[in-house]
């Protein structure tokens, strides 16, 4: 049989020799000159919410935003919170290497989280309304060395997904425009540190709506390219011959690897087509994805501190929204980029995907230049709404607790403010340090994001069953997270060294390892919380939750919709709908895909379908529902800027 270079030559996507696709000038321009504006564009709006909103810059409204974000905001939010880097570019590194079935694993296996955590978001609303950390309820249920060890996992949490951010990020603005991979490393927290530091979560969520959209806009024309409108495409007939046609090839050798040419049979998938969910390795990623991305949703701050900001009667609906929105993002994106990489022949090789570097090349092949520069953009938006996020999330933590639980127990306000906005610009720097130790170390975007779960994944269910379950031992949930990341590590290396018979960076960052990895993690902390649990049962109440200290108010005043009838109508609701979906997602959707093997053209052109409607409608409510929302509030500013007194004022005071 011919040889796939005979016949396929790649598609180069780089400048020659020292050239890169844009000028150095233009990488510093967007990393530098968009941080720019959004933190005097978010200051601003932080600045006219104050002034004519009514709003305070107290520490309680730094840290939660007032409680009072509605759903459309609380959507967008998660939905920004939960792009990172890895969103945009390693889940078209999955679509190049497996075809259909990494697009759908990585948007089905990371929407799920994010779906039952609305569960989580109104448990916090009935058991501990002033809550301003998740490590608050474990100090409240189980004391200072329980409190201590979750601590220490949420900073890990913390630090591995800033490092993914800038990881990917980097090397994108690194490969595209010649800027120095670890200066990069450095450059991109700076505009993340400016407008956290001037309007606390309040503006990490006014900021991340605007980043949403821009990020919905960009996905929307690729998705359009590739399936409407580019002449080496622009239909999913075409993209489906080009996939077929490709798969005729023998299974490239090292050499063709090498050199860029990923066309050939896939290894693992149905008839070595990339155009079927029958895929080993596909589905050994989605375990792998599934897992991992429990221990970074619910071992992160920022998606408690998305649902403690929430208004009770919008926390359950924002994270539903938001996790059916944010799945399109992979799933459309990759469907159109992943997959052109792979049917334009586009010359990367396993190292350059590895690194996220798939979209970009892709719609460089595609448009030119200005593919190049939209999803620099795009990556650069992620990077950003998720980097305030995080950086809101270590100092929530930071202050409230460490030094108002050990250090000033008598803290006032502006004190805790003060702190706030200290430690969001140590830990931005700290990023840029993480980012360039893991650069030179040989570490890329996509092992990290496989290696998430073994190191926090431990901590998931002691977490929810924290809040959840009044039986729950508190000597078990900590034991065991402690116990289950010392066996994960142990299964990860003996696995790598038993398959591949050496240990290495390589070895460690395979499917193989990493699976019984994060199985292990998260299925050995459930096994040993439950069980001792059953055997060793609390019988706790949940009161102690209700007390912790607000620190401007003598006493917490309830919203008018948060009274028990309504928080227990809504956790039957999200109960339902939540795994309701979850179900639909990772099991009846893949298992209607098997009995067509491989693809027919009618159902490509379905997937396709579904890829292109599901990205329009997510994109028009994302956006609008927000304005919608918000409709008074901006009023309020208008009438402010006109030196007109709002009618709502007016009635008010009537």
């Amino acid at each position: 049989m011919s040889r796939a270079s005979d016949f396929y030559t790649p598609i180069p996507w780089r400048g020659t020799g020292t050239d890169t696709v844009l000028p150095q000038g233009a990488g510093y321009g967007i990393v530098l000159g968009f941080g720019v504006f959004f933190s005097v564009f978010t200051s601003l709006l932080v600045y006219l919410d104050t002034k004519y909103g009514g709003t305070k810059m107290t520490s309680e409204q730094f840290n939660t935003a007032g409680r009072s974000v509605k759903t459309g905001l609380s959507a967008s939010v998660i939905v920004s919170q939960w792009t990172w880097a890895a969103t945009l570019l390693q889940s078209s590194n999955v679509a190049w290497q497996y075809g259909v079935s990494g697009p759908f694993w990585y948007a089905a296996g990371a929407s799920i989280q994010v779906l039952l955590f609305g569960i989580l978001a109104i448990e916090v609303k009935q058991k501990a309304p002033t809550a301003h950390t998740f490590l608050e309820l474990v100090y409240a249920r189980w004391g200072k060395t329980s409190h201590i060890v979750f601590m220490v996992y949420a900073f890990m949490c913390n630090m591995i997904v800033s490092a993914m951010l800038l990881l990917g990020g980097a090397a994108v603005v690194n490969a595209l425009t010649g800027v120095d991979l670890n200066l990069a490393s450095f450059l991109i927290p700076w505009g993340v540190i400016a407008y956290t530091l001037a309007g606390g979560l309040k503006a990490t969520f006014l900021a991340p709506y605007f980043n949403t959209a821009i990020i919905f806009a960009v996905l929307i024309y690729f998705v359009f390219v590739v399936y409407a409108s580019s002449p080496l495409l622009g239909d999913a007939g075409t993209v489906y011959d080009k996939l077929t046609t490709i798969v005729s090839y023998p299974r490239p050798t090292e050499d063709e690897l090498a050199a860029g040419y990923h066309c050939g049979r896939v290894s693992g998938n149905r008839g070595g087509s990339y155009l079927t969910m029958l895929s080993t390795d596909g589905l050994v990623f989605g375990i792998i994805n599934i897992v991992g991305n429990f221990g970074t949703v619910f071992m992160d701050q920022s998606y408690w501190q998305s649902a403690i900001a929430a208004k009770p009667s919008s926390s359950h609906k924002g994270y539903m929204l938001g996790g059916l929105v944010w799945f399109t993002i992979p799933f459309a994106l990759a469907t159109s980029l992943g997959l052109a990489a792979n049917a334009l022949g586009v010359q990367l090789t396993a190292a350059e995907a590895g690194a996220g570097l798939v979209p970009p090349a892709a719609a460089i092949v595609l448009v030119g230049r200005s593919g190049a520069i939209l999803i620099v953009l795009q990556l650069f938006m992620a990077i950003v709404s998720t980097g305030s996020a995080e950086c809101i999330a270590v100092s929530s933590i930071v202050v409230y607790d460490v030094y108002y639980t050990y250090i000033n127990t008598k803290a006032s306000g502006d004190q805790i403010l003060r702190l706030s906005r200290y430690v969001i610009l140590a830990f931005g720097l700290l990023m840029g340090v993480l980012a360039v130790i893991l650069n030179q170390i040989g570490i890329s975007l996509g092992w990290v994001y496989l290696f998430m779960g073994i190191v926090i994944g431990g901590g998931v269910v002691p977490t929810a069953l924290c809040l959840t379950w009044s039986k729950t031992n508190g000597k078990a949930a900590t034991a065991s997270v402690v116990i289950s990341s010392v066996l994960a590590i142990i299964t990860w290396v003996s696995t790598a060294s038993g398959t591949f018979g050496e240990v290495t960076v390589a070895t460690l960052g395979a499917n193989e390892p990493m699976l019984a990895g994060n199985l292990v993690a998260l299925l050995s902390s459930a096994f040993i919380t439950v069980a001792w649990s059953l055997v060793f049962p609390e019988n706790y109440d949940f009161e102690s939750m209700k007390r912790i200290p607000v620190v401007e108010l003598d006493e917490y005043v309830p919203d008018a919709g948060e009274t028990p009838e309504k928080l227990a109508e809504a956790r039957q609701w999200i109960i339902k709908w939540g795994w309701t979906v979850s179900i639909i997602l990772i099991i009846m959707w893949p298992l209607a895909t098997v009995p067509w093997g491989v693809f027919p053209r009618s159902l490509f052109a379905l997937w396709s379908s579904i890829a292109v409607v599901w990205g329009f409608l997510a994109t028009v409510v994302i956006i609008a529902l927000p304005i919608y929302e918000a409709k008074d509030d901006m009023l309020a500013v208008v009438y402010g800027l006109l030196g007109v007194q709002s009618p709502k004022v007016v009635t008010s005071r009537a």
